[in-house]
């Protein structure tokens, strides 16, 4: 078989420790995602995707270009126009070409998803709380986040294009 990534490497094999801590973040994450969504949906009628949408707009004045949501959600371009198509429907956004050359399309956030936004901050917050933070120190969650910011630094290194960081709020 080919290695399609480039040259052949020898791999380095994970040890028992470090295979429980990898597969402990695959199911972890995996469970968090689920539940925050399943939360969301269950109270507010809005995945999570959806939810972080709404917030990204929020802190963005209101609107963004479609792709640079796309980019700060990490997201596919036709991920994103899908989701955003689907939340028009429910009068969440609205798409408008550009005001600034007219060719880019941006997505803004409505009246009625700023209200389901404040409405649903809650549930995802407390989600957040209960299925992570308060279930660790501060160590260990400012050290998972330093982890993960480590992650993201070394995996976005090669789009610099892309506006994935966003400025720290207090909010989730």
């Amino acid at each position: 078989m080919t290695d399609i990534g480039g040259p052949a490497r020898e791999t380095q094999w994970l040890d028992e420790a470090q295979q429980r801590s990898w597969r402990a973040l695959v199911l972890g994450s995996t469970l968090l995602m689920d539940r925050l969504d399943d939360d969301l949906r269950r109270r507010h009628d809005i995945s999570l995707a959806e939810y972080e949408i709404l917030v990204r707009l929020s802190e963005n004045g209101g609107r963004l270009r479609m792709a640079q949501l796309a980019d700060a959600l990490a997201h596919s371009r036709s991920r994103v126009t899908h989701t955003i198509k689907r939340m028009e429907r429910t009068q969440l956004v609205e798409r408008m070409n550009s005001a600034e050359d007219g060719r880019g399309v941006v997505a803004r956030l409505t009246d009625r998803g700023r209200l389901l936004l404040e409405n649903s901050a809650a549930t995802h917050v407390n989600g957040v709380r209960d299925h992570l933070v308060d279930l660790v120190g501060d160590d260990d969650f400012a050290a998972l986040g330093r982890v993960m910011n480590a992650v993201t630094d070394h995996l976005i290194a090669a789009h610099p294009e892309m506006e994935m960081r966003q400025p720290a709020t207090d909010d989730a």
